[in-house]
């Protein structure tokens, strides 16, 4: 393997969502991971080709019955040959199976525990459910998403499950990993999407107790949609794109592409109660114009302008294909491991694997003896697809 943390040994428990993402993460990096399924997953043999889920890519898989003695067994086996273990349950539900934070580190006093949550491992909500929309509402973000008069509009599941969740698992079990080379002791890390969306919001904070953000309301604001040189606009043929001008360079190139340079009403940037009429004067401007005309006219200036892309655009765009920011595998398009490093250069080190597809290869390359691993077979703890 290549990549940064070519030579690190992560156990993922298998879940959805911000889990998956954060192994995926790190195997992109380079780290040896593998996936743990539930053995009651695996019904057959694997199906040719890859798993068409992508997040699971880069990573082995095999299948251990946790409910089975030597399904636990085997799991504190390879805790103790492994630098890392993620999960993401429900507080309490690892300790039930016995594979709990005391049990792995008693075996790898070196081993961080990574957890992901959506509330945390305590307080009062900590054992209900919960998903995205939940976590960055009570987080204090979602209140701030949406526009003026409007409720307040979800962004999808980014947020929460991968920004807030997902990535701060990555990087507090990254960090446990540097600590752990210095003290030579692991620790638990405790990363739940509430607390890793808030951290998300510092900017705002800041921004909210100088009065440079009005929090009371949505889509007034500078970078919320209220200022009409920071918002997105309708073309006419009905795409749009999108103007970030807000240094007053930029906004002076705004006005100049637009014809609007000269214009007095334009001439009071941060006059707030003008904003809606401004934005009002500037959505006709772009109407008058199609997607690909503006692009023509303000890409590659310092208008700070970007066409607003679907997905498959993005993925064909020239600048995106220079950096292949992109690639192909397995039939299907997906991102390139990001970021970017000049000598460990990270690529994937394997397609998406399906439930149990490894059991055996993995046990054995763990140093798991191969009669024992034939006996974990056969009596189910652990499954071969």
């Amino acid at each position: 393997m290549t990549g940064p943390l070519a030579g690190y040994r992560v156990i993922e428990i298998a879940g959805i969502g911000p889990g998956p993402f954060a192994a995926m993460l790190l195997a992109d990096m380079g780290a040896e991971v593998v996936r743990v399924e539930r053995a009651g997953s695996v019904r057959g043999p694997a199906p040719d080709g890859a798993h068409p889920d992508i997040s699971r890519r880069g990573r082995r898989n095999i299948a251990l019955d946790l409910k089975h003695p030597d399904g636990v067994a085997t799991l504190l086996d390879l805790v103790e040959r492994a630098d890392a273990l993620m999960e993401g349950f429900r507080p309490g539900v690892m300790e039930r199976l016995g594979v709990g934070p005391d049990e792995c580190l008693a075996r790898n006093p070196k081993l961080v525990y990574g957890r992901m949550t959506g509330w945390g491992q305590d307080g009062p909500y900590a054992s209900a459910a919960g998903h995205d929309i939940n976590y960055i509402a009570l987080a204090g973000a979602l209140a701030h998403y949406g526009r003026a008069g409007e409720p307040p509009t979800p962004p999808m599941n980014m947020v929460g499950d991968f920004g807030g969740g997902g990535m701060f698992l990555a990087f507090g079990i990254v960090c446990g990993l540097l600590e752990a080379q210095r003290s030579g002791q692991g620790q638990v890390v405790d990363a739940a999407m509430v607390d890793g969306t808030a951290t998300l919001m510092t900017m705002f904070w800041f921004m909210s107790q100088i009065g440079m953000h009005d929090q009371s309301q949505r889509g007034v604001n500078m970078l919320d949609t209220g200022a009409h040189f920071y918002d997105v606009y309708e073309c006419a043929d009905g795409e749009y794109v999108s103007i970030g001008s807000i240094e007053p360079q930029f906004y002076a190139e705004l006005l100049r592409l637009t014809g609007l340079e000269g214009d007095d009403e334009f001439a009071a940037q941060m006059d707030r109660g003008n904003w809606p009429h401004l934005k009002e004067r500037l959505a006709e401007v772009f109407r008058a114009k199609t997607r690909d005309e503006w692009c023509e006219i303000m890409e590659h200036t310092d208008v700070c302008f970007a066409p607003v892309l679907r997905m498959d655009e993005a993925a064909q765009h020239p600048h995106n294909r220079a950096r292949q920011t992109f690639l192909e595998r397995d039939g299907f398009t997906q991102p390139a491991p990001a970021p970017r490093f000049s000598r460990t250069v990270p690529e994937i080190a394997m397609s998406p694997a399906h439930d149990g597809q490894h059991t055996r290869d993995v046990l054995t390359a763990w140093g798991i003896p191969a009669e024992r691993v034939d006996a974990l077979l056969d009596s189910g703890a652990a499954r071969q697809a």
